[in-house]
């Protein structure tokens, strides 16, 4: 401490009016008095404030008073700072057990208003308590090293019984969206029936571009009806995901028309886009095998988020490679970009990389919105089918347009390594 430098002393006591009396009779002698309630918070604190002297309540909560000190040992640049036992422990064995954790010394609880400072003061200028004798010392190392890790078996069996509670709770939500999806989509799905033959029938009034005629209004149904089918196959589909239920219908895919099939219906759906779509390699990939509609919903998630961010006059292009025993998807677009640091969160549930406030339903239009599970579906189902998804970006820049790029990578089957191009 330098001369001059008021002393900066940290105070870990869980007990509000313990925190108080200590605070005003520190500051009162010159002290500045860092103050905090429980063991985890003073880990951080030390750590950042740099203390000269640290005292230590040793009943606090969550990790005790011991523990802390322990730690706080184990710290760069805490090796050397004074930690003093401020506590009503005063059984046989808590001073020793103290001094064993790492503590310097002990002042007893109710503290002396009087000699409190100069308690303090002693410790700072290197008082150091001392055990009597070799053989206690090593009795009460053994008694503590058996307190550590009892107390740790207690805490490896708590945390067991949460992840064991947060099991049960995961499977009642996944079960609970799963039954929800299933009972919503069936009126769902009557509605957009309905809504279709009535949209054939030549006898309904007015233009689908005609605001407020009732053929218009006929659209404006099935496109909401639509989009809400899509809301519910991605909650339910990273439900299946979750629990490991998504089931595959196997069979002989062609890459180059389900792609292409994708476009198709992200450039009908919605507002038209002055996007241009580029393919290149496709006709020479070979044939995968996989679900083709879950490899068509995984396509048009990446493609349509490929959309969502690059602008108006921008450009995305879908490449095919065959490399080795693999095919690899390429789907590069001219957009925003993504953040290094975003780059693997944007395939976790619900994670929105857009501001919320700024949401809107359409997943087609610039930045527009979405739920956060378009991609982490896209994930669980490529890597359902053995492959791997990952993304590659410069960083987000509205003004540059670095852009983004994302992989998809197949494994070819034995039986399909030698079996030919995808257009044979």
């Amino acid at each position: 401490m330098s001369q001059g430098k008021q002393p900066q002393v940290l105070y870990v006591e869980d007990d509000p009016a313990s925190r108080a009396l200590v605070q005003r009779i520190l500051q009162a002698d010159g002290y500045r008095v860092e103050a905090v309630g429980d063991g985890v918070t003073a880990l951080e604190v030390a750590q950042r404030v740099q203390p000269d002297i640290i005292l230590m309540d040793i009943n606090i909560g969550g990790l005790d008073g011991y523990e802390v000190t322990t730690r706080l040992r184990s710290l760069e640049d805490m090796g050397e700072v004074p930690i003093v036992a401020v506590t009503a422990a005063s059984l046989h064995g808590d001073r020793e057990r103290a001094l064993i954790a790492g503590c310097d010394g002990y002042i007893a609880k109710p503290i002396d208003v009087d000699c409190f400072p100069d308690q303090v003061r002693s410790y700072m200028d290197g008082l150091k308590e001392q055990i009597e004798s070799p053989e206690e010392e090593a009795a009460h190392l053994k008694a503590y090293s058996q307190r550590l890790v009892k107390r740790l078996e207690e805490k490896v069996h708590q945390l067991q019984e949460a992840h064991a509670q947060l099991q049960r709770v995961d499977k009642m939500k996944t079960d609970f969206i799963l039954l929800a999806s299933h009972e919503l989509r069936t009126p769902l799905t009557s509605i957009y029936g309905y809504v279709q033959i009535l949209l054939q029938q030549s006898e309904i009034p007015g233009d689908p571009e005609e605001q407020g005629s009732p053929k218009q209004m006929l659209h404006a149904i099935a496109d909401a009806s639509e989009r809400l089918h899509r809301v519910f196959d991605e909650i339910r589909n990273v439900s299946l995901i979750d629990a490991d239920r998504l089931d595959l219908a196997q069979e002989l895919v062609k890459l180059e028309p389900l792609l292409r099939a994708v476009v198709d219906d992200l450039q009908s759906f919605g507002r038209t886009r002055d996007i241009e779509i580029e393919f290149e390699g496709l006709s020479d990939l070979p044939i995968i095998r996989g679900d083709t509609q879950r490899l068509h919903e995984a396509f048009w998630n990446v493609i349509s988020n490929a959309m969502k961010y690059t602008p108006d006059g921008g450009r995305i292009q879908i490449e095919g490679r065959r490399i080795e025993e693999t095919v690899h998807i390429i789907i590069e677009d001219e957009g925003v970009g993504i953040p290094p640091e975003e780059q693997e969160r944007i395939f976790d549930r619900f994670y929105v990389l857009e501001d919320t406030s700024l949401h809107r339903s359409s997943k087609t239009d610039f930045k527009g919105g979405g739920l956060g599970l378009g991609l982490p579906v896209t994930k669980g189902i490529i890597e359902a089918h053995g492959g791997k998804v990952w993304v590659e970006s410069e960083g987000y820049d509205e003004e540059k347009l670095p852009g983004s790029t994302f992989h998809i990578l197949f494994p070819l089957t034995d039986a399909l390594r030698d079996e030919g191009r995808g257009d044979s």
